[in-house]
């Protein structure tokens, strides 16, 4: 079973729509609404932390669940799930001085490296042209998080991104 945290975003329906494709059984929980215990009661496969404009400190169980189950469940982070990785591992978020919404940016990623500031058990492996951080892995857990949307129209390989999650 996937756990979805549902940060009250209207993206999520084809995000969901893409993993029910792969099979999975889906259980979408608001971010207001279910417990670290309940979490952990329900004992998913995965977990996904949805997108919204809010911060990491305004989306609910968005942070803790990143700290307490990392290690034992594939974690993915989209857009707003991406900067809670940041905030759970130690990283600083601050907000974009230009918004990308529906705006298409050549990217470019490595598998090793890191950029001054990122906390030492992240790497970072996607960066847009500006280098604005686009996509975080944990040096450790399966943890990974992308800033951008992976069920965006306009997102090449978007679908198959989330099938490697899976």
């Amino acid at each position: 079973m996937l756990l979805f945290i549902y940060n009250c975003d209207s993206f999520i329906y084809s995000i969901i729509q893409y993993f029910a494709e792969f099979g999975q059984e889906i259980s979408v929980r608001r971010n207001d609404d279910i417990a670290l215990d309940e979490i952990a009661e329900l004992r998913p496969q995965y977990l996904v932390i949805g997108p919204d404009p809010c911060s990491p400190k305004e989306a609910g169980i968005s942070v803790p669940p990143l700290r307490r189950f990392a290690g034992q469940i594939p974690i993915l982070g989209v857009c707003l799930g991406h900067q809670a990785i940041g905030e759970a591992f130690g990283g600083r978020i601050v907000r974009a001085q230009e918004l990308m919404h529906g705006k298409v940016s050549p990217v470019h990623h490595t598998n090793n490296g890191i950029l001054a500031g990122l906390p030492k058990c992240l790497n970072i492996t996607v960066w847009a042209a500006d280098g604005k951080i686009m996509d975080v892995l944990h040096k450790q857990h399966t943890v990974e998080g992308v800033q951008f949307h992976l069920e965006a129209l306009l997102t090449e390989h978007g679908h198959d991104m989330l099938a490697n999650f899976i």
